[in-house]
C-alpha cells in the first residue's frame, strides 16, 4: 500500500538529538524519512504502537535505532526522538503544555539518571541514628520559593515538577535544561538569575503563550502553534544536521522572533537584544516575510542594508542561504556607504572624489594645522565637531553654527572659538576639494540632502495630484520623464547602533511613510563607532515599536557572566533618547569558564597563542576546523606581528579585512572592529594589556576632557565586549603587563602564566 498523503515532522528536540549521533546513523536517518513518506506501514520499517499508549509509535531506522514518532491525526506523523532500541521503552512523557500550546516531549529515565543521579540527598532527608554525628544541613532547593501551581502557570513542564524540586546547585539546573522542553529552561534560569515571577510571566511565558484556548488532547492543533517548532522540508532537515547548531538559524525561529518578523507594524520598528539573540536572523526573516508579500516581478522594492562592507557581503551569503536566487533577486543588498556615493554619484556624475575614512580625515586636520603653524587645537577633537556638529546637524553658515547643538561634546566652546572652528572647517573642506578627496561624512550628508529633495518633490506632485483630482502632471515628474517614485517599499538595517545621523535621514526619505517602511535590529552595547543618534529628531518615530530579544542562543553562561562585566556599570543609550539595558539577558548554555593568560611581553603572548591552538590541533577531542578558532587582537600592526608567529609555527592565518575573509582555508584574525557580527566556536582575544584596551592616549584625557573620556572608555568597552561574545564555547583572554581594566576578577583569576 503506498501512501501519498503522508504528512512527516521533526520536533526541534529530535533534530538536537539526532545532531549527536553517528554519521551512519544520521544517513540512514534520512533514508528513512523517504521511505516513511512513501509508506509508513511498509514492512521494512516495522511501525508498531507503543504498548500502552494509543498515540505513540516507534519505526525502524536501521538495526540499533528506532524513530519515536506522534500519531497527530490519520497519516500526519511527527517524529519526536530517535533512540537506541533498548531505550525505547522509557519511560517517556508527551503532551501539550497549557501556556503555549505546543507538544513537549520528555525521556524521564534520561533526565533521572543523568541529572537526578548527580544530585546529592535526593531521597527524603531523615535525622541522624542514634551514636551518629548530625550530618551538614542539605543545601536549599533553588526553586523552594515558588508553587507548583506558579511554575506551571510560567509554562514549566509539569512532568518535571518532582525533579526540579531536588535542584540545590546551578550545574544541576543546568543539566536538567540540556533535556527540558525550551520554554521549562528559559523560565527556570531566569528565576535562578533573580526575576520575579512577575517579570517572568512577562518577559518570558506571555510573549510564547497561545492566543486561543488550549486543548490538551488535540496534538494537530499543537504541532500548528509556533510553539511547536518542527522541521517540515529535507532542505531544512539536510541544513540542520549538516551544519549543526550553525545551520539552525534557516529553518528555527523561538515563537518570539517568528512574532516579530510577522508582524505588521504601523511604522518604524526597532529589535533590541543582547549579543546572540537572533537580532540579525530575525532581520534576515523579515526580508523574507517583506518578500513574500510583493506582486510578482523583477524589481528591487527591498533594501537590506548595515553599516559596513564585511557585514554587507555576510547578509547577502545568508540571504541566499535563507531563500536562494529568488529570494535574493528582490532585495537590494548593500552597505550604507556605498549606497550614499551611489546615490551622490547619480546626482553628480562628474564627481570622481576619492571617499576617505575617519583616520585618513584626521591626518589631513593634522596636516592642516601644521601649515597654519597651528597648535592650539586637537585634530581629532577638530573632526569630530566638524561631523556630529557643523555635517550632522547640516551646518550651512558661521551664524547657524554659533546657534548649534552641542549637547554631549563635553567641551565648551565660546563665541570666538566657534569662530575659529568655522573658519578653520572651511579651509578643512577647501583643501580636500583641492586634493580631490571627500570624507564618507560628506558623502553621507550629501546624499541626504539629495533623498530628502527627492522625497519633497515626490510629496508635491502627490499635493498636486490631489488638488487636480487624481491627474497627474508630467511637467512636476523628474527631469528624466520618467515618473518619480521612492527608491523602495521597505528598509531593513542591520547593526542599526552604528549608523551615522546623515545616514538615517537619507534612509528616511527613500521610503514612503507607510506601513512596515523601516524595521531596525541593534544595539547599542555593541556600538563601536562614535555615531550617538536620537532616531525622533530624525523623523524615524518607533515609539510603542520596539522590542527586545533576551535569550542568547551562541553564548554560553560562563561566557555571558564575563562578557556583562567588561561593560561595567556604564549607561548605553536606546537610538531614542532613552536608556538601553540588558536587564533579563540570559542564556541556557552550558560551557567552560573564560580563561585569563598573563604573559610578561607580547613575543610571549604570542607564541602562548599559538601553543593553544597546536594543542588543540593534538588533541582528538578538541580539534575543530581552524575557520572556527579566531585570534583578535587591538591594533592592524598586531594583526600582521600574529599572523607571521601562527605561520612560523605552521597554523595558517587568514586575515578579516574590509571585506571579510582574506582567504579561505586558516584561523581568522584581525582587530576587533573586524568581527562585529561574526561568530566562532573559539574565541582568543589578545594584546588586553592596559594602554591597548584602552588605548594610552585615552587614559590621558580622563582629566583634559571628561566628556570625550568618558565616550572612548565606552566605546572601547564596547568592542571587547563585541569581541568576548562572538564565541560559542569558549574564550581565552590573553594580556601582558597589567591586565585591561575592563577585565574584572572571574577573568584576571583564572589568568594562567607569569604576571
Amino acid at each position: 500500500m503506498t501512501t501519498s498523503s503522508v504528512t512527516l515532522r521533526l520536533l526541534d528536540r529530535a533534530d538536537k538529538e539526532i545532531l549527536k549521533l553517528p554519521r551512519t546513523v544520521k544517513g540512514a536517518f534520512f533514508d528513512f524519512q523517504h521511505r516513511f513518506r512513501a509508506n509508513p506501514h511498509a514492512t521494512g520499517l516495522k511501525l508498531q504502537q507503543l504498548k500502552g499508549d494509543n498515540r505513540l509509535w516507534a519505526a525502524r531506522v536501521n538495526d540499533e535505532y528506532r524513530a519515536l514518532l506522534l500519531r497527530l491525526a490519520g497519516d500526519d506523523w511527527l517524529i519526536v526522538s530517535v533512540k537506541h532500541r533498548k531505550d525505547v521503552y522509557n519511560r517517556l512523557s508527551y503532551g501539550v503544555n497549557q501556556v503555549t500550546g505546543g507538544i513537549e516531549y520528555v525521556d524521564l529515565e534520561v533526565v533521572e539518571d543523568s541529572v537526578l543521579g548527580r544530585v546529592p540527598g535526593t531521597g527524603a532527608p531523615t535525622g541522624p541514628t542514634p551514636g551518629q554525628r548530625p550530618s551538614a544541613p542539605l543545601p536549599e532547593p533553588l526553586f523552594g520559593a515558588w508553587s507548583d501551581r506558579q511554575l506551571a502557570e510560567l509554562g514549566v513542564a509539569e512532568p518535571l515538577l518532582p525533579v526540579i524540586r531536588t535542584l540545590t546547585s546551578e550545574d544541576q539546573l543546568l543539566g536538567l535544561v540540556e533535556y527540558a522542553p525550551q520554554l521549562t529552561g528559559e523560565v527556570l534560569i531566569a528565576l535562578f538569575d533573580g526575576a520575579t515571577y512577575d517579570a517572568v510571566l512577562d518577559q518570558v511565558t506571555r510573549p510564547v503563550a497561545a492566543a486561543e484556548p488550549v486543548d490538551p488532547d488535540d496534538l494537530a492543533a499543537a504541532a500548528g502553534r509556533p510553539a511547536t517548532v518542527v522541521t517540515t522540508t529535507d532542505e531544512d532537515l539536510r541544513s540542520a544536521l549538516e551544519s549543526g547548531d550553525f545551520g539552525r538559524w534557516k529553518s528555527f525561529l523561538h515563537p518570539t522572533q517568528a512574532k516579530l518578523v510577522e508582524r505588521r507594524y504601523n511604522g518604524p520598528a526597532r529589535v533590541g537584544g543582547g549579543p546572540g539573540t537572533g537580532k540579525t536572523v530575525v532581520a534576515l526573516h523579515r526580508v523574507r516575510h517583506l518578500v513574500r508579500q510583493l506582486s510578482p516581478g523583477y524589481d528591487k522594492p527591498i533594501l537590506l542594508t548595515t553599516f559596513n562592507k564585511n557585514l554587507a557581503a555576510d547578509l547577502r551569503s545568508r540571504l541566499l542561504e535563507l531563500g536562494g536566487e529568488s529570494l535574493l533577486g528582490r532585495v537590494e543588498v548593500s552597505h550604507v556607504d556605498q549606497l550614499a556615493l551611489r546615490v551622490v554619484r547619480e546626482a553628480e556624475p562628474g564627481n570622481g572624489k576619492q571617499a576617505i575614512d575617519d583616520g585618513q580625515a584626521v591626518r589631513e586636520w593634522r596636516a592642516l594645522l601644521d601649515e597654519l603653524g597651528e597648535d592650539s587645537w586637537d585634530p581629532e577633537f577638530l573632526h569630530e565637531e566638524w561631523t556630529q556638529v557643523i555635517l550632522g546637524q547640516a551646518v550651512g553658515s558661521r551664524t547657524d553654527y554659533f546657534r548649534a547643538r552641542r549637547a554631549g561634546r563635553g567641551r565648551s566652546i565660546g563665541r570666538g572659538e566657534r569662530a575659529e572652528i568655522w573658519q578653520l572647517a572651511e579651509r578643512f573642506t577647501q583643501r580636500l576639494d583641492r586634493l580631490g578627496r571627500q570624507t564618507w561624512d560628506q558623502v553621507a550628508e550629501r546624499a541626504a540632502r539629495l533623498e530628502m529633495g527627492r522625497e519633497q518633490r515626490i510629496q508635491n506632485i502627490a499635493r498636486q495630484r490631489e488638488e487636480a483630482g487624481g491627474l497627474d502632471n508630467i511637467h512636476l515628474q523628474d527631469g528624466s520623464g520618467g515618473w518619480l517614485r521612492h527608491r523602495y517599499r521597505h528598509i531593513v538595517v542591520d547593526e542599526a547602533q552604528d549608523l551615522r545621523p546623515a545616514h538615517w535621514k537619507m534612509l528616511r526619505a527613500m521610503t514612503p511613510r507607510t506601513p512596515d517602511d523601516l524595521f531596525l535590529v541593534g544595539d547599542t552595547h555593541q556600538r563601536i563607532y562614535k555615531n550617538q543618534v536620537t532616531l525622533g529628531s530624525l523623523g524615524i518615530n518607533i515609539r510603542g515599536r520596539s522590542a527586545k530579544l533576551t535569550l542568547s542562543y551562541r553564548t554560553t553562561r560562563q561566557i555571558l557572566r564575563s562578557a556583562l562585566g567588561v561593560l561595567g556599570e556604564t549607561a548605553y543609550d536606546d537610538l531614542d533618547g532613552g536608556t538601553e539595558t540588558l536587564a533579563g539577558y540570559r542564556s541556557v548554555l552550558n560551557g567552560e569558564l573564560p580563561t585569563g593568560h598573563a604573559l610578561p611581553d607580547w613575543e610571549s603572548e604570542r607564541d602562548a597563542v599559538a601553543d593553544l591552538i597546536t594543542g588543540w590541533d593534538e588533541d582528538p577531542d578538541a580539534a575543530i576546523p581552524h575557520e572556527q578558532i579566531a585570534v583578535c587582537v587591538p591594533t592592524n600592526e598586531m594583526v600582521t606581528q600574529i599572523a607571521y608567529t601562527l605561520k612560523v609555527r605552521g597554523v595558517e592565518a587568514v586575515e578579516i579585512r574590509s571585506d571579510g575573509p582574506n582567504g579561505s582555508a586558516g584561523v581568522h584574525i584581525g582587530t576587533m572592529f573586524r568581527f562585529k557580527g561574526l561568530e566562532y566556536q573559539r574565541m582568543i582575544i589578545a594584546g588586553v594589556s592596559d594602554g591597548l584596551v584602552p588605548r594610552e592616549d585615552v587614559n590621558r584625557m580622563r582629566d583634559l576632557q571628561p566628556t570625550r573620556y568618558r565616550h572612548e572608555m565606552q566605546r572601547a568597552r564596547s568592542l571587547l565586549f563585541v569581541a568576548a561574545t562572538r564565541a560559542r564555547d569558549s574564550v581565552d583572554v590573553f594580556w601582558h603587563g597589567r591586565p585591561s581594566p575592563f577585565l574584572d576578577s572571574s577573568w584576571v583569576e583564572s589568568g594562567h602564566g607569569a604576571g
